[in-house]
């Protein structure tokens, strides 16, 4: 595409065939050009630069004690011939502590913070980055022990597999993404937009939903749209993806086209379903009544690659 999604195109090369090298990310591992992304608890380290949130990797140095302390690093990839792990430090209570910032003062202090509540601020390289480093490592906390045979599972490969230890079985599980799709339904100049109770104020956004098991991308739309709005679409057609680690999905972006207009919210999943105008909502400013939703998502990029069309 000619502008990816944001959380997408980070530029790393991920070297699958030399992270299968115990050699070769030894030496990467102990290299001292080599970044490490911490990630506590699903957050990520980041100071106030002032001129905005800025993301803290560490140098080897600096990661050692934890390392030793048997914190796994996963290799995201290279920039250039720099070596940039993720480092999930969440056994640690107090880890801000080991890393010497427990002593300043609460205002200069660096913290650890959820993605959501900075990542549009982020660059399009950074952003990425810190969503791939999430969404490793969320795995990695979810498949420590084998889902065939109960028995602990070890990383290997940089991370990238985690294999069963028992002799019998010796399984190898691999990184997963769920599957989700996401869609902007129009009707000539009308789009189709839900809420769900939860979200901020006056937020409404395109509809969404997973992927079931035997069903293509296509049917899915037609599926989650007669679910939550009970609007029967049509021609179902792929617009883009994006990573999303909210836990750990990728969202499969679509429009289509609704075949019926009453809006019936048969599984209650949404608050409030409306049709809105192209000219109303280009002309409308967020309040607390209605605002698009947030500016790194692909449910904002569906709507404003709609809104700029002259259909």
């Amino acid at each position: 595409m000619k502008r990816p999604n944001f959380y997408a195109a980070g530029g790393l090369d991920r070297v699958g065939p030399l992270r299968k090298n115990p050699d070769w990310l030894k030496a990467r591992l102990t290299a001292e050009t080599s970044r490490f992304v911490p990630i506590w608890r699903a957050q990520h380290l980041v100071r106030d630069s002032g001129a905005g949130p800025e993301p803290i990797l560490l140098d080897l140095a600096t990661v050692t004690p934890f390392l030793m302390a048997g914190a796994e690093p996963m290799l995201l990839g290279l920039d250039g011939e720099i070596a940039h792990f993720a480092l999930d430090l969440s056994a640690e209570e107090t880890p801000l502590d080991r890393l010497g910032y427990g002593a300043l003062a609460l205002d200069a202090a660096p913290k650890f913070q959820d993605l959501r509540a900075f990542g549009p601020l982020l660059s399009q390289r950074t952003g990425s980055l810190l969503a791939y480093a999430r969404g490793l490592a969320h795995w990695h906390t979810r498949h420590r022990f084998c889902g065939v045979c109960g028995s602990p599972t070890i990383g290997a490969e940089g991370g990238h597999v985690r294999i069963c230890i028992s002799p019998d079985c010796k399984t190898h599980h691999f990184p997963r993404t769920d599957p989700a799709v996401i869609m902007l339904v129009t009707d000539g100049d009308k789009m189709l937009l839900g809420r769900q109770a939860v979200w901020m104020k006056g937020m409404y956004s395109t509809l969404a939903g997973f992927v079931e098991p035997g069903e293509s991308l296509e049917e899915a739309v037609a599926r989650e749209v007669q679910e939550e709005a009970g609007i029967l679409v049509e021609d179902a057609i792929y617009h883009s993806s994006q990573p999303w680690p909210f836990p750990s999905s990728i969202m499969l972006g679509f429009y289509a086209t609704a075949k019926t207009r009453e809006i019936n919210l048969n599984d209650r999943e949404l608050e409030d379903a409306r049709w809105f105008s192209r000219d109303w909502v280009r002309d409308h400013q967020d309040d607390e009544f209605f605002r698009l939703p947030r500016k790194d998502s692909i449910s904002r990029r569906l709507i404003e690659d709609w809104l700029g069309r002259e259909d």
